[in-house]
């Protein structure tokens, strides 16, 4: 009874998964590794449908011929990183290979590496006049999920192991924005940082002040945790304060019991990096600028237990519609839903606080951005009342701080909701204006779909860009920081008309230099 169980194509008569491990040279078209894929399957018998995945090392899994290949085929691409690789047995392992790339076997190793049956050895594309671009090996794989006993149908993406301790991310994922104006002694311009110009407001300021003549006791957070609930009509027993949304991400991933942790990129880096802390593998799906940076749900594996993805997303901008994203919330799966800028987006379309009929829901707000209150850390959790127990319990004590709460209190106001929502609708104004500025520059292509209070662009050469912007007073967010983005891409804050039209002056002068 235990193997049938294991076995899919036993119990429900489809047949059993299999992952294509693929690598290719750089360049390599598209039509060439499906080619490859196709001959590879119908030689051995199997069948195109039952590739559920395509798998290679990280640094490949965003090679323009992989990742349309993974796209024909309907199926995910998953990038491993190279160490992980090198680890797993192969058959046959290449010198040429782990030199260049750093495992002795890209495409066995890749479809080897959540285990599983090797069906077919590496083989080499054939293309004519010039050596192979690409390499594949299939394997058969068991597919686990924690409903498979349910009978609840067959499952539609292969299982990655990663109960493994967790690897290395070759994306500096610690790198934020206030790097680009830290120690610049406040000569730069900053378009980096997200937070709201002119904040935190005087009346704001002077509540924070009040506060401090109350620092002799210890915080006492019911008031401020009534706020939030009210503000979002939820019982304050699905409320949960933090120093910030960056520690909700810490407890997250220290306190759930998880085995499939998915994080969809490009997205804010922090919720990788505190997994990864966590000792977990994190799985990756990135979602392509050919597709607008938006979300399919079927890219996400069914098997994943956590699901974290930013809404309107940093740094693409885009975003989410709330139906798709509650396509994603079932029974079993824990959905977090990081909603820091969505009080930046004009009446809060497509927000999913609030919200208590979807299992699972985890929505994560910050008051750092709008309200300008990132050296004060305040943030909030909305969850099933379970989930804020436990990851209060793995709060220490008096974890905000009295001004800190005071704050959180003062913006749940009616006058404060009243204001951030003036600032949303001339945001979305000012974010406008830079869109039509940036359009007028060939060299330029900006992520049009933005919604949130910064803009994601591509610019060949950008990195060079970047620096020409600094010598220009300008500081902007580098790109290639973020999973499934490279050095061609930088991230702009939404700032005044006038801050723009000086701006645009400055990226003119840089694209002349650097595009002559």
């Amino acid at each position: 009874m235990a193997d049938d169980a294991a076995s899919p194509a036993r119990t429900t008569g489809e047949p059993a998964p299999l992952v294509v491990g693929v690598g290719a040279s750089r360049g390599v078209p598209a039509g060439e590794v499906l080619a490859l894929i196709e001959a590879a399957l119908a030689d051995a018998g199997l069948d195109a449908p039952a590739v559920v995945e395509l798998a290679t090392v990280e640094t490949k899994a965003r090679e323009p011929g992989l990742l349309a290949a993974a796209a024909r085929l309907g199926v995910p691409l998953v990038g491993y990183p190279a160490r992980e690789l090198a680890a797993v047995p192969v058959p046959h392992r290449s010198a040429a290979a782990l030199a260049a790339v750093g495992t002795p076997s890209v495409a066995e190793a890749a479809a080897l590496a959540g285990g599983g049956e090797l069906l077919v050895p590496k083989r080499k594309s054939s293309p004519e006049g010039r050596p192979a671009g690409a390499t594949c090996a299939i394997v058969r794989r068991p597919h686990l999920r924690p409903n498979a006993e349910q009978g609840d149908g067959p499952p539609t993406r292969s299982e990655e192991a990663m109960s493994i301790p967790t690897t290395e991310s070759p994306h500096d994922l610690r790198h934020h924005g206030d790097a680009e104006v830290r120690d610049d002694g406040g000569e730069l311009t900053d378009l980096a940082v997200n937070v709201r110009t002119g904040t935190p407001p005087a009346w704001l300021r002077e509540r924070i002040a009040d506060s401090l003549t109350a620092l002799a006791a210890y915080p006492d957070g019911r008031s401020a945790r009534a706020a939030v609930a009210d503000r979002h009509g939820v019982a304050p027993e699905r409320v949960l304060l933090t120093s910030g949304a960056a520690e909700a991400f810490v407890l997250l991933a220290r306190t759930l019991t998880v085995r499939h942790p998915v994080v969809v990129h490009p997205q804010f880096t922090e919720p990788e990096a505190a997994l990864r802390d966590a000792g977990h593998t994190v799985r990756r799906v990135l979602l392509r600028a050919e597709d607008g940076f938006r979300l399919d749900p079927a890219l996400v594996p069914e098997e994943a237990d956590l699901v974290v993805v930013g809404n309107p997303t940093n740094p693409t901008s885009v975003l989410h519609p709330a139906d798709v994203l509650a396509q994603l919330a079932r029974p079993g799966r824990t959905l977090v839903v990081d909603e820091a800028f969505m009080d930046a987006v004009p009446g809060e379309r497509e927000a999913l606080a609030g919200r208590t009929d979807l299992p699972g829901l985890v929505v994560l707000r910050s008051l750092t951005k709008t309200w300008g209150l990132a050296g004060l850390r305040i943030g909030y959790v909305l969850a099933e009342p379970e989930t804020i127990a436990a990851l209060q319990q793995a709060q220490p004590l008096w974890p905000v701080s009295t001004p800190a709460l005071v704050a959180a209190g003062a913006c749940m106001e009616p006058r404060a909701l009243a204001e951030a929502e003036a600032a949303a609708v001339r945001g979305a104004e000012d974010r406008a204006h830079l869109l039509a500025g940036l359009a007028e520059f060939e060299e330029v292509r900006a992520v049009e779909a933005a919604e949130g209070p910064f803009v994601l662009v591509r610019i060949e050469g950008a990195d060079r860009v970047r620096e020409r912007l600094r010598t220009l007073g300008f500081a902007a967010r580098r790109g290639d920081t973020f999973p499934g983005l490279g050095p061609d891409w930088l991230r702009l804050a939404v700032r005044d008309r006038t801050t723009t039209n000086r701006f645009l002056q400055a990226l003119d002068q840089s694209l002349t230099l650097t595009h002559p």
